[in-house]
């Protein structure tokens, strides 16, 4: 492609690609280290326990052995950390009982690390386990979200006698109360949104190293975000020196949230390196994964939306109870508080909204955030509200929508929040159009006379993207900040390097980052080269999540290039005998303003770094810029769904025959990877819709679900071709690119819609997710 013909909005092939396909990508499982040495974890076999005595004399005395570690060695350093306080509604701060490294006194789920075995092979690490004696008291465990506050039994944590960590609230909920207690009609539902494991096709895996002769470590770990991962294992952990841990973060085989987070495999080793004065190697298997990966949603709700005799909200009510799992994970606390109630308004002026939600422990894997987390949960909530709502009161649902619709902007929410753009008609007409609503009555004919049964569902989501700015999220709790970091590094030559502090694990940073800059600069992508995940190169950055890679990495990148810019401008002046306010710049080009004279970016670069013509008097040698980012809003991205369904009445078996999804993104620099991004959002979303469910025993605590036999994920031939599209779009109005973010939306408004649909089709009310045909089949026959 040619430089001056831009890349932004350029359906550019991704970079990385090459490398992945054919096998040529390092994920940290494919660093093998001098002197490797290789870590077991030994983990609880009961969802709670005391741990009355362990036994370690065995193993240690085992072929190739190095060293056993228990909870008792760990007694000294820190707990796992989380990062955002919760004040309860009474104006206490929530429960925080410590997570430890190893578990020392009880043992709070199915998978809680007891020991830690280090050998010299993996399989001497796992026999030496087997030789473990650890004596367990077994203790009735707490599972059930819906019955966790105050539940029967011994309590998951002495700090929290009735199992409840917070209880919080916004929204004015006396103004709520009396708007219910008016209203013509009020459409009340009670559901749970259930639990999910992330199942990344990389599990999580880390390998740490101690060097002695400068008491340094070194981490490599498939993380969203290494610099979080120093920070916390070095000031809240371990108390290593910070500039004496290196993390990097290699390729990474996908996320979805479930590697933000600090966990105790990565520190334990970490720790044990230097003990053991080898390099040690752990990765988890994918039944470890199912066990002790941070799980996702797991919500038991109650709802209300009370509206007018012509369907204009008035108010919404929300009660929920939130599963945190046995231990406060990274950022736990946050998923059902902040970034779940602030979106209740959803696209909708209703004008006052409560919610109150109770954040309860159990003996289950810690829970936190998932491609979302928390925006769909509220997505979901507030869509099977409106749909449902629409069916009570006889009212299309797109009409229903469109009365309700916020038509003006910025709009202030009533739970916290200021939309800065959108246009949510302009979405749902287009999408109205693609789904060919107008023939679905035909479409539903035909299905009836197969004895089938056919259904539309719709969704309309919005999501606030790129957490910001750092002084709100500080009052309301966050303990760090959102900013984002980039450099950009102009060779003599004129080739760049960046850096960022955002991290890719899938979503295409080498290629979009690339464009922007390209495109800035005006010179060829492939000129400029993308660094990122190693804490030993990059500024100190926040990492990806929350879809915030190119509106906060992307803009501290366009704030360094601008001061490229801005400097090359003077160094081009001096070259050209001009004022440098006379400087324009342009594809590539330094040009003296009404003049054909011009010198190219490459003569500028050479010049910053051969300064033999150069006004040393004023300006520095070299063209190397940083810039840090704090966004002084989210951002909104938004879109309107619509999934049609065929079911079986006899079997339950329900097939997703259509599904139509439009979003308004803002701009958009690359659109075939934010179209795969949609694609992959919403296969999790129809497969939390669907198929899948982490189940635990209610009696035992064991995770029933903890294997691919058990757990159902989507297969391809369980979707349809998708009609996606990325609509005109409302850019963004505060940062520099316009961009919203893209990463988790079709994880955000495909559940709901699937469930309306299927409602729809069967004609009845509510129907838990996962949908499964079992759950189906019933709802059909007591629909009867």
């Amino acid at each position: 492609m040619n430089a001056r013909q831009g890349f932004i909005g350029q359906r550019v092939e991704r970079k990385e690609d090459a490398r992945f396909l054919t096998g040529r990508g390092q994920y940290t499982d494919d660093i093998t280290l001098p002197q490797q040495s290789y870590a077991y974890f030994l983990r609880s076999p009961y969802a709670h326990a005391k741990i009355k005595s362990i036994s370690t004399d065995a193993a240690k005395a085992a072929d190739g052995v190095l060293d056993v570690f228990t909870g008792a060695n760990f007694r000294e350093v820190g707990g796992l950390p989380c990062g955002w306080l919760i004040t309860s509604i009474d104006g206490t701060p929530m429960k925080e009982p410590k997570h430890p490294i190893l578990c020392d006194d009880k043992a709070l789920y199915v998978g809680d690390a007891v020991a830690l075995v280090v050998a010299e092979t993996l399989a001497q690490a796992k026999a030496a386990a087997l030789l473990i004696d650890v004596d367990y008291e077994e203790l009735k465990p707490v599972v059930d979200t819906a019955t966790a506050k105050g539940g029967a039994g011994v309590p998951v944590h002495d700090a929290a006698p009735d199992n409840v960590c917070y209880t919080w609230a916004i929204g004015d909920k006396a103004a709520v109360d009396a708007a219910v207690a008016g209203a013509a009609h009020v459409t009340k539902l009670q559901f749970r949104n259930n639990r999910l494991i992330p199942n990344a096709i990389e599990p999580r895996a880390a390998n740490a190293s101690y060097n002695p002769s400068d008491e340094s470590y070194t981490l490599h770990v498939g993380s969203q975000n290494p610099h979080v991962h120093r920070l916390l294992m070095c000031a809240f952990v371990l108390g290593i020196p910070e500039h004496k841990l290196r993390v990097v973060a290699p390729d990474v085989g996908g996320g979805f949230g479930s590697k933000i987070f600090l966990y105790a495999e990565e520190t334990a080793i970490t720790w044990a390196s230097k003990r053991v004065g080898r390099p040690i190697k752990w990765t988890a298997d994918r039944s470890e994964a199912f066990l002790t990966d941070a799980h996702g949603r797991d919500h038991v709700t109650t709802a209300e939306l009370a509206m007018d005799k012509d369907g204009k909200f008035l108010a919404m009510r929300v009660d929920t109870t939130a599963n945190l799992g046995a231990y406060l994970s990274t950022f736990a606390s946050s998923v059902p508080t902040i970034l779940y109630a602030t979106l209740l308004a959803g696209q909708y002026a209703t004008p006052v909204i409560h919610c109150q939600v109770t954040g309860v422990f159990s003996n289950t894997a810690p829970v936190d955030a998932y491609r979302g987390a928390g925006r769909p949960e509220a997505t979901y909530v507030v869509e099977r509200l409106v749909e449902t709502a629409a069916r009570e009161m006889k009212i299309e649902p797109a009409e229903i929508r469109r009365r309700n619709f916020i038509k003006s902007f910025p709009y202030a929410t009533p739970v916290g929040l200021t939309y800065d753009t959108g246009d949510y008609e302009a979405t749902l007409a287009r999408a109205l159009d693609l789904a060919d609503v107008k023939g679905f009555a035909a479409r539903r004919a035909a299905s009836e006379a197969k004895g089938l049964k056919r259904g539309l569902g719709m969704s309309c989501y919005i999501e606030a993207c790129g957490l910001a700015p750092s002084n709100i999220a500080g009052a309301l709790g966050a303990r760090a900040g959102l900013f984002e970091a980039g450099e950009v590094r102009v060779h003599p030559t004129g080739k760049v390097t960046v850096f960022t502090g955002s991290h890719s694990h899938g979503q295409g940073h080498e290629t979009t980052f690339a464009q922007v800059v390209a495109d800035k600069l005006g010179i060829p992508m492939d000129d400029v080269n993308i660094e990122h995940g190693d804490t030993g190169k990059v500024l100190f950055g926040m990492g990806t999540y929350g879809s915030r890679s190119l509106s906060v990495g992307g803009t501290a990148i366009v704030k360094a290039v601008d001061k490229i810019i801005a400097k090359g401008k003077k160094i081009a002046a001096h070259l050209m005998e001009a004022a440098d306010t006379d400087i324009e710049f342009e594809n590539g080009e330094f040009k003296v303003a009404g003049t054909d004279k011009k010198v190219p970016f490459a003569a500028v670069s050479l010049t910053a770094y051969v300064p033999h013509n150069y006004p040393l008097d004023k300006l520095e040698p070299g063209l190397n810029e940083n810039a840090f980012y704090d966004p002084t809003n989210f951002t909104y991205p938004s879109g309107s769904y619509l999934c049609e369904v065929e079911v079986d009445p006899a079997t339950g078996v329900v097939r997703v025959e259509r599904f139509t999804a439009v979003d308004d993104f803002g701009n958009v620099v690359n659109p075939m990877i934010v179209e795969g991004q949609v694609h992959g959002g919403l296969a999790q979303g129809i497969g939390q819709a669907l198929l899948e469910h982490g189940v635990y025993d209610t009696e035992s605590g064991q995770l029933l679900t903890g294997s691919y036999m058990d757990y159902t994920m989507p297969r391809a031939d369980d979707f349809p071709n998708f009609t996606v599209e990325t609509a005109k779009g409302t850019p963004c109005t505060h940062n520099p690119l316009g961009v919203k973010g893209c990463g988790e939306a079709g994880a955000i408004g495909s559940p709901p819609a699937v469930i309306n649909a299927i409602c729809d089709a069967i004609g009845v009310k509510d129907l838990p997710m996962p949908a499964t045909p079992h759950q189906v089949w019933k709802a059909i026959h007591g629909a009867r």
